[in-house]
């Protein structure tokens, strides 16, 4: 019985996002064989020993333990009812959303309690929630309600999505390829007794291509900027070389805070951190400061630029213009992504989206998660070479 509870725990944990795999749960079943299993303490950090490997986890692991390994002395519990209560100063646990789900999806099962067999209820719910999630796709991100946000953030969290790469000029050591390596050759012959028949090469270094995103999280785009921010929280999760940045009516460096392994988490601080969410839109000012402060460091090696935003700027268009241009120069390619591409009879007549569109390379919806699947693909794909500008493309 403790092997399978042990089992099971280890699979809620990996539910909950922490990396885990069958060997963990058969190192941890063998150490509880080594302590007191009477000393709850004991047991909590023996499997904290083995089950946590980053500081950042431990807290996860901690609410998940109190939450799975429940006291079952009800009787005990029922006479501390009755003793006087001290309160403490203590705050009540944080609320983990991935700690829960993880421990919906996987109900501990009791002893004598049959698994279900009826084969018709498993498909039913399939085909419901297949439909469901198709109907998700399409729907508009300003129009969900907040199990409809919570179902979209497991879907994006879901998808693996790697980014394009592309080759650098250093080289490593390989099998085949087209630069012989004469060093490793001539020592490989040394020690083969003076055979130069076996020759040693070595190939260019493929790197993930840089990619920086401009994140508008002005009041007309609230809903969208926190569907592409859990799409970013994904990438960042999966160790792709992006750089985030918000802006309103003044420019933020995210990065660091989307490092949070909860998306939910990441974005209550940023929404902590951030003093013009939901507010105005100042597209030129924050881009000068991007371009002078930023643009050097973040676009080198072939960096794609990903700007979100309406276009819909509150300053002076010519500030706008003279501003993409220099993005433009600096970047490799410059890809806008607009939630009002999502009307049909979109055209060009705001000041800012005018003065924007001669400056980048690509202008793409961004309303539905079709939508960020189109932008995945696109980004596993490697850029072409930059050629003569000619007007932004835009998606059917």
């Amino acid at each position: 019985m403790l092997a399978r509870n042990v089992v099971h725990f280890v699979r809620v944990l990996r539910g909950a996002g922490l990396p885990m795999s069958g060997a963990r749960a058969a190192e941890a079943i063998e150490a509880l064989t080594f302590i007191d299993l009477a000393r709850r303490d004991d047991v909590r950090a023996a499997l904290a020993a083995l089950l946590t490997a980053a500081p950042d986890e431990r807290e996860l692991f901690d609410a998940a333990f109190a939450l799975f390994w429940r006291d079952p002395d009800w009787e005990g519990k029922l006479r501390a009812l009755l003793l006087p209560k001290v309160r403490g100063g203590l705050p009540p646990p944080r609320r983990n959303n991935r700690l829960a789900d993880a421990l919906a999806a996987r109900p501990a099962a009791r002893a004598g309690t049959p698994p279900p067999t009826t084969h018709e209820q498993h498909e039913l719910r399939a085909h419901a929630t297949f439909s469901a999630e198709e109907r998700l796709r399409h729907r508009d991100f300003d129009t969900l309600t907040a199990d409809e946000w919570r179902t979209l953030r497991h879907l994006i969290r879901a998808r693996r999505l790697p980014l394009a790469t592309g080759r650098t000029r250093r080289l490593k050591t390989s099998s085949r390829g087209t630069h012989a390596d004469l060093r490793a050759s001539a020592r490989h012959a040394v020690r083969s007794g003076g055979d130069w028949t076996a020759w040693k090469y070595r190939a260019p270094v493929e790197r993930k291509l840089p990619l920086v995103l401009l994140l508008d999280i002005s009041g007309s785009m609230s809903a969208y900027s926190r569907a592409v921010l859990y799409f970013c929280h994904a990438l960042l999760q999966s160790r792709e070389r992006l750089q985030v940045f918000l802006f309103g009516t003044r420019l933020t460096y995210a990065t660091r805070a989307l490092r949070e392994r909860d998306p939910d988490i990441a974005l209550a601080q940023l929404a902590a951190q951030v003093a013009d969410w939901s507010g105005g839109t100042r597209i030129g000012a924050t881009l000068a400061e991007f371009n002078r402060r930023w643009a050097r460091r973040m676009l080198g090696g072939r960096a794609t630029v990903l700007m979100v935003t309406d276009g819909l700027d509150h300053d002076a268009t010519a500030a706008l213009d003279d501003e993409m241009a220099r993005l433009h120069r600096f970047a490799h390619r410059v890809i806008w992504l607009n939630p009002l591409l999502r009307y049909r009879d979109f055209a060009p007549k705001a000041r800012g989206v005018q003065a924007m569109l001669p400056h980048v390379d690509a202008h793409y919806p961004v309303h539905n998660l079709d939508c960020l699947d189109a932008l995945g693909r696109s980004l596993r794909e490697a850029p072409p070479p930059r050629a003569p500008h000619q007007g932004a493309t835009r998606w059917s």
